[in-house]
């Protein structure tokens, strides 16, 4: 016994298929489709153009940073070494002091 339903289901996939493939190949839709990959192209430029923005700025951001760290590196090394003086000064002072004293 044949099923009819499913001949007909057949029958209309297949001139629904027929159909459907030569709409998709036809002027209109080609001339549709290069419009979409036109926009994905125009989308994909403003995407880079915006991504190369903000690298150009996470650069600077980085250049700043790091010329901020060797500014206070050097205070820090400043501050150190007139520490250190101080340190030598007062040591020599406290030295003489001390050979006055013995001196005497």
């Amino acid at each position: 016994m044949i099923n009819w339903k499913k001949v007909g289901l057949f029958a209309g996939g297949t001139l629904f298929g027929s159909a459907g493939f030569k709409i998709l190949s036809s002027d209109d839709a080609k001339h549709f489709y290069t419009n979409c990959v036109a926009a994905v192209l125009r989308g994909k430029k403003c995407v880079m153009d915006t991504v190369d923005s903000v690298q150009e700025n996470c650069d600077d951001i980085l250049s700043d940073a790091k010329a901020i760290n060797e500014e206070r590196a050097a205070k820090k090394a400043a501050a150190e070494f007139e520490d250190a003086a101080e340190d030598v000064v007062e040591d020599t002072a406290e030295e003489a002091a001390d050979a006055e004293e013995a001196a005497e």
